[in-house]
């Protein structure tokens, strides 16, 4: 059966999106509906497949982080995490978000706990506490890094077989940035985007990191079922292709 068979007819279409001004510059965006793509798919075939002769020199690929992990393998069955007491304590005490649970879920807490350290949690914990004191937000995701924020725990909406797994953060997202970039002959990113802000976790050489941020604050790529995990910006010229469709692998 084929990725077109098995996950709809829509895979390949583009998704043109509103064009916004970034740093002075006019940023067309275009995301691409894909297959569901499974764990060990080879992420530059995949982004060859659909990107390769549609993107310029001048062009940033965006990857969503959740692409590149299952592609990388950097997922665990939820049943098979191990959650320790001190995970659901801290779980306890962090804020649900508008786009899901986070580490409020004590497995994706336990997992943040095996990612980067004990120690390296309680601190991020005391400086959450002290910006909850000040009226501010933000000091608990600074202090644990970006291994902590890109921890993908499973929603409502998360699209199946995902929603039974925890989806860590990519290995090496700048080497992942410059094979995709190589692969297709643009410039490419590694993102992490959500509702509430956008990160650049690795990129190619070129990218403006900032300019990406900014392009992508509206959450475009969507979360849950959306299957639109990759895309590309063209921040220096309009895209006239006139839109199309690729063919799904």
């Amino acid at each position: 059966m084929s990725a077109m068979e098995r996950d709809g007819a829509d895979v390949g279409w583009l998704v043109p999106l509103e064009a916004v001004d970034c740093r002075g510059r006019r940023v067309d965006r275009r995301l691409v509906v894909t297959h569901v793509v499974r764990p060990g798919e080879d992420l530059v075939a995949v982004a060859r497949h659909y990107l390769a002769g549609r993107v310029g020199a001048g062009d940033v690929v965006v990857l969503g982080q959740k692409l590149v992990s299952i592609c990388q393998g950097r997922l665990v069955p939820l049943a098979e995490v191990r959650v320790g007491p001190l995970a659901r304590l801290l779980s306890r005490a962090v804020r649900p978000t508008p786009h899901g649970l986070g580490l409020r879920r004590p497995e994706t807490m336990a997992m943040a706990l095996r990612e980067v350290g004990t120690a390296r949690i309680l601190r991020a914990c005391a400086a959450g506490a002290v910006d909850r004191l000040r009226g501010r937000h933000g000091a608990f995701y600074r202090v644990a890094g970006s291994r902590v924020w890109a921890i993908d725990g499973p929603g409502p909406d998360t699209l199946p077989p995902y929603d039974e797994y925890v989806v860590l953060a990519p290995d090496d997202p700048d080497a992942v940035a410059r094979r995709v970039a190589r692969a297709v002959g643009a410039m490419a990113a590694v993102v992490d985007v959500n509702d509430l802000a956008a990160a650049v976790l690795g990129a190619s050489p070129g990218v403006d990191r900032d300019l990406v941020r900014c392009a992508l604050r509206d959450n475009p790529m969507g979360q849950g079922r959306a299957r639109t995990p990759l895309g590309w910006l063209s921040p220096r010229r309009a895209f006239t292709d006139g839109g199309g469709r690729y063919p799904a692998p």
